[in-house]
């Protein structure tokens, strides 16, 4: 997986304490009608900002936490402003901390049998002054990092977002905001804003389809001036609109879900993270679409190590009977793929009627990388190759056979007679091609060559053959006529 080690996060917020109480509720409180908790154990969480600097640190990238906790009547720092520097600190995670007497924010949540029975919020408005001192901060770290990650939860702490804003803008850092509220002009120039659904329609109105979020936030770009707008949808997955490229429209990961806390800060962090060391918008997207489907399995705030979303991307791109849903999702697998030192074979056909040929010829075009791909001719294709009686059998049929092969990880249709186009976008590393061909015959093989890749002929096995098959069949019912 891509390396984070020299990403450099800075993380400006609202900060806050999650505590967990948990214990055994075995009757009802004689004085109310409540039950009473045995607490057992207590937990301690860091929530808000504090959870995206977590996460940042957790993918290995350096991260540094500013953010406004209590201040006792003596100057000091109030206990649960301390216990939430201590959590930071065992994750190495750098903090500067503006002192506010409005206290450090604590959420108290009791549990029983895994069931939240209560949650108890402690906070109060954060003052003019704090707030204003956290801008100062950030002007005296920002020239030190690749990012300022600007987390709203409304708690107060970002009053003067639009100064924070200004101030990286100034020292050209991209700001990326996770924002609350329905204000966005607050966070006018930002590089990315990342709102979820709801957010954002409450903003630009209903947006139910995918074309109305394109549309609508297409319109809000250009309205703050920002260079992209992430909308997370829940089931329905990601959207990335940006001025340069076309919208990238990205499918949840998520197979089980247990919790959503945080799971917004988790997008964030390895959103951020990603962008950070150099990835496109559209690889942090994955990233961070990988992240979320990880941090939604576990309970309460959580954090996604490096290892975790190493292996839930691996997990990810293993073979599993792909069909690719359309061109661009293969481009990201491919990129993703080859980022990660695996050698990417190409190769194309009609494979109607599936044989053994097929298959042998399959096995051995696989041995030459480490992933698969096939581009299976559309039916139109088919049949200006092979004339009106073929295929036998539809292109919807023929993906679904070929995706079964252990053998193969991607599986995608091409309408053109060559795959000469998709191949020049793709740039496997290995293209492959059964028959007789010369090499500089097969189509994109000067697209393949040019980036560096090899190309490959391999025999067809004797015997074998689609057009055979499909001569004994009709002469076999040609005889029963007889």
């Amino acid at each position: 997986m891509h390396d984070f080690s020299q990403s450099k996060i800075l993380v400006v917020g609202d900060v806050m304490l999650d505590q967990y109480w948990n214990g055994r509720a075995g009757r009802i409180s004689p004085e109310a009608p409540v039950p009473v908790v045995k607490v057992a154990n207590e937990e301690m969480r860091a929530g808000g900002a504090a959870n995206v600097a977590l996460n940042v640190a957790a993918l290995g990238a350096k991260a540094c936490l500013l953010g406004v906790v209590g201040k006792l009547a003596n100057g000091g720092m109030d206990a649960h402003g301390q216990q939430l520097t201590q959590l930071m600190q065992q994750a190495n995670v750098t903090t500067d901390w503006a002192l506010s007497e409005s206290g450090t924010i604590c959420k108290l949540r009791v549990l029983s049998h895994h069931q939240q029975l209560i949650r108890m919020d402690f906070e109060n408005p954060v003052p003019a002054e704090p707030a204003q001192a956290l801008v100062e901060l950030v002007k005296k770290h920002i020239a030190d990092y690749d990012v300022l990650v600007i987390s709203d939860y409304a708690k107060g702490a970002l009053q003067f977002v639009e100064q924070m804003i200004a101030v990286a803008v100034e020292k050209s850092i991209p700001v990326l905001v996770d924002p609350k509220g329905l204000d966005f002009e607050r966070y006018r120039n930002a590089t990315l804003i990342k709102p979820n659904q709801s957010e954002f329609e409450a903003i630009v109105g209903e947006a139910s389809t995918e074309a109305a979020v394109v549309e609508k936030a297409t319109r809000l770009i250009d309205d703050l001036s920002l260079q992209a707008l992430l909308v997370t949808r829940s089931e329905h997955g990601m959207a990335l609109v940006s001025q340069q490229d076309k919208p990238y429209l990205l499918k949840s990961q998520a197979q089980e879900v247990y919790d959503v806390t945080g799971a917004g800060d988790t997008v964030m962090a390895a959103l951020a993270t990603g962008f950070a060391s150099g990835l496109s918008w559209q690889n942090s997207v994955h990233l961070a679409n990988q992240a979320a489907s990880v941090v939604v399995r576990k309970v309460g705030t959580s954090t996604v190590s490096k290892a975790e979303l190493d292996e839930a991307i691996k997990a990810d791109m293993r073979h599993k009977g792909y069909v690719a849903m359309n061109e661009d999702e293969l481009l990201e697998l491919v990129r993703l793929a080859q980022q990660n030192g695996e050698k990417v074979v190409f190769t194309n056909g009609c494979f109607d009627l599936l044989h053994s040929g097929h298959v042998r010829y399959l096995n051995e075009a696989a041995k030459l990388g480490e992933r698969l791909i096939i581009a299976v001719n559309s039916d139109e294709s088919v049949k200006k190759l092979k004339g009106d009686s073929r295929p036998i059998v539809g292109l919807e049929g023929r993906m679904e056979l070929l995706s079964a092969l252990s053998c193969v990880d991607w599986v995608v249709a091409f309408n053109e007679e060559t795959p000469e186009r998709l191949i020049c976008k793709l740039k496997p590393d290995v293209l492959v091609k059964g028959g007789d061909y010369k090499p500089e015959e097969i189509a994109g093989s000067a697209c393949v060559w040019d980036a560096g890749g090899q190309v490959e002929v391999l025999s067809f096995w004797d015997g074998y053959s689609t057009t055979k098959l499909v001569d004994k069949i009709q002469t076999e019912e040609n005889a029963k006529k007889l």
